[in-house]
């Protein structure tokens, strides 16, 4: 029986948060780099002369926005990279995005001390080449983890 681990809300949501206080970032130094009036002139030194020119804030305040949009753009293109990610366990491999499997045969041990408190077991197994390598698995990355470790469990034994 194949049991899934999607990739979880908490993740999902951290990306969410980020995305949207890039962009209202990015929209209040807009408003105050270019429409807001009292703003502009409490930022510009000899405002209202020809020496006029603007002060270290409000050049952060009209310079910044593209920065921030771009990053938003980036870490959106990033969240739909992998916003589909998940483990998938079956009766012969636990695999990881589709990409990266490890057949129960090559797993050495699964360390759970840490999973009830800490939300995170790790796993040792054989990598390719004969070398021992430690996998850590952990309830921010993906939810249903509980269910892919008892499911890990079983196979093992």
């Amino acid at each position: 029986m194949a049991v899934e681990a999607p990739l979880s809300k908490f993740k999902k949501n951290g990306f969410k948060i980020y995305i949207a206080i890039l962009v209202g970032l990015a929209s209040w130094f807009i408003y105050d780099g270019y429409l807001n009036k009292g703003f502009i002139e409490k930022n510009t030194l000899d405002y209202g002369t020809e020496d006029a020119r603007p002060n270290g804030t409000l050049v952060f305040n009209q310079k910044a926005p593209p920065f921030l949009l771009a990053g938003a753009a980036a870490l959106t293109v990033y969240f739909f990279m992998i916003k589909d990610r998940k483990l998938t366990t079956d009766d012969t491999a636990l695999a990881i995005n589709g990409k990266k499997t490890i057949a129960y045969d090559k797993i050495e041990s699964i360390d759970k001390t840490h999973f009830d408190t800490k939300g995170y077991f790790v796993i040792t197994h054989i990598a390719e080449g004969g070398k021992e390598t430690n996998l850590k698995l952990s309830d921010r990355m993906y939810d249903n983890l509980s269910a892919v470790l008892d499911e890990l469990v079983a196979q093992i034994s």
